[in-house]
């Protein structure tokens, strides 16, 4: 059984939130793929990774890059897992049809889009009913993530 948590984006975007789970995944020593829904996004967020922050290195690759074995982060608009992730980040509405083969799905949301919402929605049915542990996260007025639902 995969934990999904949902991360109901509503005053922050995945530029200004993924960073930062990802920077968790790997301080705990974990692999992550991020999938999303084109070439363009992944070359955009490969960019990103690289200067979102000054003070520190995230280290990640794709496709371009090569050597997926290698990377801790792997950016991608396939379904894989070519560097042995425990954890998946969806954004952007991509979805992985192979959500069961890891420990941990991270489903970012634009919470302001209301077509985003219902998609995330239907894909919490989903998890939901394939016996997959689903988690809802909502921001706060400070932007600090609280637990709103879970099933």
């Amino acid at each position: 059984m995969t934990e999904v948590r949902f991360y109901h984006l509503q005053r922050s975007t995945l530029e200004s939130v993924l960073p930062r789970l990802l920077e968790r995944v790997v301080e705990r020593g974990k692999r992550a793929v991020v999938l999303v829904d084109s070439p363009e996004r992944v070359e955009a967020l490969n960019v990103h990774l690289w200067t979102y922050d000054d003070r520190g290195f995230l280290p990640h690759g794709s496709a371009r890059d090569g050597h997926a074995a290698n990377q801790p982060i792997w950016l991608t608009d396939g379904d894989e897992n070519p560097n042995g992730a425990a954890v998946l980040f969806q954004g952007d509405g991509a979805e992985s049809g192979r959500i069961a083969d890891f420990e941990t799905c991270v489903d970012l949301f634009d919470g302001n889009d209301a077509a985003a919402v219902s998609r995330a929605r239907e894909r919490w049915q989903k998890y939901k009913s394939a016996g997959h542990s689903v988690h809802y996260f909502q921001q706060d007025e400070r932007g600090r993530w609280e637990e709103k639902a879970r099933d």
